[in-house]
């Protein structure tokens, strides 16, 4: 930013920055060693054994400061929460002076002893003081006072949602809490990754630039590569190169991997997202659930030691087993009427006596889907699976075992939300090509969302892929479940947003 469009309170702080230079300061020295962190020192810290903390080293962001002539009380934030500082005159001598050019967000470095209070407050007695970076830019300034009771009420919040979803490092700094829902989204994918590890399940990786997408019904974001004067893909889903390592002896694989869909936003929804997949030869769909179901009660008792998640007000219980049920009797149920085997007549028939919104160029797989969504998925509150889908809803499911009008699937929905989505896989070549090429021909009819035929793929299930069973779960939806959060844009650190000049 140049200092022609800087506010008062910046050029202020670079005025200040200025001093410090002219003073002999660097303000942004090259490293600094710490031997302690906010959080050690208030939890083990006692009058009776200060002789332990006699020699401490601290860093943090400063989030307040009070002067009283040769003396200062100010705050510190490290990674951990916020301890007080107490700078005296006779102890730092030119650095007490250098700190007068200190302001709220810079970090700085000390050492010194810690001792309490006359107010209790466990605090570190500064004997020698460094600054690590100076803040040119003010960072938001929450007040906090304590009620009758203790509880800590906060003023002047940095709460604007939008704002804090831009400018998560603000977010970050002033709603420290807000990491307690990041630590534990990384604690959810490290506890999935031990418990595919433990089995011998191999963690993979496959490309992201793609020369053809699949594996899901979704429109794809389209980049160009100069060198080889071809258009590329970003991946939409993992499943078809996953399903190639399947062929190529692979028994087992996954891979944690972001994907990416040229499709609108909302609280569910985010361009750029996180899903794991994972294939196991010699399985179906029906061990695909006892498995999934074992990975999500797992997670869910080792983060938690419970097996109930609050969530928005409503206890979610992931005690095992969870409910299974057909999607035909679930359609009966909140739709009144079957609709699996109806026509695309029928179904747009259907959709209008149930009030939910159709378009007549739909396919009878989209028509099927979305009433699915405004009619069934919001009564699916505590874990369920639905099994059994129609054949037309899923080109890569294998068909039903005792009914070859459905396919061997199921989807795991909690409060409403789908979570995963699982196949006994197709690999008969025969079908495969056949259900691809109905694809094709509904994606010319004009839904830019079909699937398309994948040449390579067929070939390689022609080579001969065993029987398998597949997996996909949405990281980000089941980290807003277990985080009690309601927007996706709460798990993501930089959820995509639409420019703010337009």
């Amino acid at each position: 930013m140049q200092d022609t469009e800087r506010n008062e309170q910046e050029l202020h702080r670079l005025e200040k920055l200025s001093l410090l230079r002219s003073a002999g300061v660097d303000p942004y020295p090259v490293s600094f060693d710490k031997t302690h962190d906010a959080a050690e020192i208030l939890e083990k810290f006692s009058d009776s054994e200060a002789d332990k903390f006699s020699s401490v080293t601290l860093a943090g962001r400063i989030m307040g400061i009070r002067r009283m002539g040769k003396a200062t009380f100010c705050h510190i934030q490290d990674a951990t929460g916020r301890i007080q500082i107490y700078l005296k005159k006779d102890d730092l001598g030119e650095w007490y002076e250098h700190q007068q050019q200190f302001d709220i967000g810079d970090i700085i470095g000390t050492s010194g002893y810690v001792f309490r209070t006359r107010m209790g407050e466990i605090t570190l007695h500064a004997t020698s003081l460094v600054l690590l970076a100076k803040s040119v830019t003010p960072i938001p300034v929450v007040k906090e006072e304590l009620d009758e009771s203790g509880n800590v009420i906060r003023h002047d919040a940095f709460a604007d949602k939008e704002q804090r979803y831009r400018k998560r490092y603000l977010d970050l700094i002033v709603n420290p809490h807000i990491k307690q829902t990041f630590i534990l989204r990384s604690r959810v994918i490290s506890e999935m990754r031990r418990f595919f590890d433990a089995r011998g399940w191999l963690e993979v990786e496959t490309p992201i630039l793609q020369p053809l997408y699949g594996g899901a019904t979704a429109r794809p974001f389209v980049t160009h590569h100069n060198a080889l004067g071809v258009d590329l893909y970003l991946r939409i889903a993992d499943e078809l190169y996953l399903k190639r390592l399947i062929v190529g002896g692979f028994e087992g694989v996954y891979e944690i991997s972001k994907n990416f869909r040229n499709e609108g936003m909302d609280k569910t929804h985010n361009p750029e997202f996180t899903s794991m997949e994972i294939y196991v030869a010699y399985k179906d769909y029906l061990w695909m659930m006892d498995m999934l179901e074992e990975l999500i009660s797992t997670i869910v008792t080792t983060l938690f030691a419970s097996n109930t998640v609050a969530h928005q007000g409503t206890d979610i219980s992931f005690a095992r087993p969870f409910p299974r049920k057909k999607m035909s009797e679930l359609f009966v149920e909140y739709t009144g009427t079957e609709v699996i085997g109806k026509s695309k007549e029928e179904l747009i028939a259907i959709a209008r006596a149930t009030k939910v919104d159709v378009e007549t160029s739909w396919s009878a797989m989209k028509l099927l889907d979305e009433i699915f969504s405004v009619k069934v998925q919001p009564n699916l509150i505590q874990p369920t699976f639905v099994i059994d889908y129609p054949v037309e809803m899923s080109p890569l499911a294998k068909k039903h075992r005792s009914s070859p009008e459905l396919v061997e699937r199921f989807e795991l929905f909690i409060n409403g939300k789908e979570i995963a989505n699982a196949f006994s896989e197709l690999n008969d070549p025969i079908d495969q090509r056949s259900r691809l090429e109905e694809q094709s021909a509904i994606r010319a009819a004009g839904d830019d969302e079909a699937m398309v035929v994948d040449e390579d793929f067929l070939h390689a299930i022609e080579v001969g892929m065993p029987p398998t069973a597949g997996l996909g779960i949405g990281i980000d939806r089941l980290v807003m479940l277990l985080t009690n959060c309601d927007s996706i844009r709460d798990v993501l650190f930089f959820p995509q947003m639409k420019p703010e000049r337009l």
